[in-house]
């Protein structure tokens, strides 16, 4: 099949990557995103998934907006038998899935209809999910709604991070998806509907929802550091005002003001229990484990992070 494959996150590579390997299809065109500035420099950058194309000598577009009358027309000329859809980020209107005689097929990194949206891994771990998974789904109007081709589960182990999680979920979409292609070439696609009762709408994350609220169980807060590792992070203020980024922690017993250092090995007191700081990066400084950090910067019991 003559496939376009549209996509921009590091989570689309190893998709693409797939179906370049196993040779069975062609990847007639890619579609991504318009380079964004990055770094200090703000230096105009390609997102992971044009970089990765570019490396493999595929043709290219990256429109601002992908349903425009002149991407239409490039569309159009590609020929596609199939659209792959993985992280793309753009709204792909119905007059573009038309044009492929299989339409659109997307990879969401969830067990749908659960975590519909943006940043389904950092939910699935922020709220303490012992497994996910990923969907291959026909594209529809509504965002993540459309029928379910293929869904397969992958468990969440108690240390998962966002990161560890993300590159397992990638790597399973592709497996994923080119069994689904092969489903459509010989025509046995079993379609389910998805169940609209049980469809968990999930909202975008900001830098905000990484700053820790001592006041929340050690539970909850341990969940939402290792949900935002890598993005967007998880922080505190340190007594002398300087921020401290916190990028792994575990869960003891003990009791205190929420906040509260409960000894000199950042032991910190939360709404329910403590949460042991384990590594930590301060301002200007790369990561490092807490006894690190503590060596260069002690912290005395009854002190307070906010």
């Amino acid at each position: 099949m003559r496939i376009v494959f549209m996509g921009s996150a590091e989570l689309a590579v190893p998709s693409l990557r797939a179906l370049i390997d196993c040779g069975n299809d062609e990847v007639v065109g890619v579609v991504s995103q318009p380079d964004r500035p990055a770094g200090r420099k703000r230096k105009l950058t390609p997102c992971p998934l044009k970089a990765f194309a570019e490396s493999c000598g595929l043709k290219i577009m990256t429109p601002d907006r992908v349903g425009d009358p002149e991407s239409l027309r490039t569309l159009e000329a590609l020929r596609p038998d199939l659209f792959v859809v993985v992280a793309y980020g753009q709204y792909i209107p119905s007059k573009i899935i038309q044009l492929a005689r299989h339409e659109a097929i997307n990879i969401h990194p969830s067990l749908l209809p659960k975590y519909r949206g943006a940043a389904p891994i950092q939910w699935a771990v922020l709220n303490g999910d012992e497994e996910t998974g990923v969907s291959i789904i026909y594209l529809a109007k509504k965002m993540d709604a459309g029928d379910i081709l293929r869904q397969e589960r992958q468990p969440i182990g108690p240390d998962d991070t966002s990161a560890v999680l993300h590159d397992r979920l990638a790597n399973l979409g592709a497996e994923l998806l080119l069994k689904t292609i092969e489903d459509i070439r010989e025509g046995r696609v079993c379609r389910t509907v998805q169940d609209e009762a049980q469809a968990m709408e999930i909202s975008k994350l900001s830098k905000e929802d990484g700053k820790i609220d001592w006041s929340m169980s050690a539970e909850t807060i341990r969940n939402r550091i290792r949900a935002f590792n890598p993005w967007p992070g998880s922080y505190c203020t340190l007594p002398d005002g300087d921020v401290l980024k916190v990028w792994k922690a575990g869960t003891e017993a003990g009791e205190g003001v929420p906040g509260t250092l409960l000894d000199d090995r950042l032991l910190v007191a939360t709404g329910s229990h403590a949460v042991r700081l384990l590594e930590v990066q301060p301002a200007g400084r790369k990561r490092m484990p807490a006894d690190a950090f503590l060596n260069g910067q002690p912290l005395e019991q009854g002190k307070k992070l906010s």
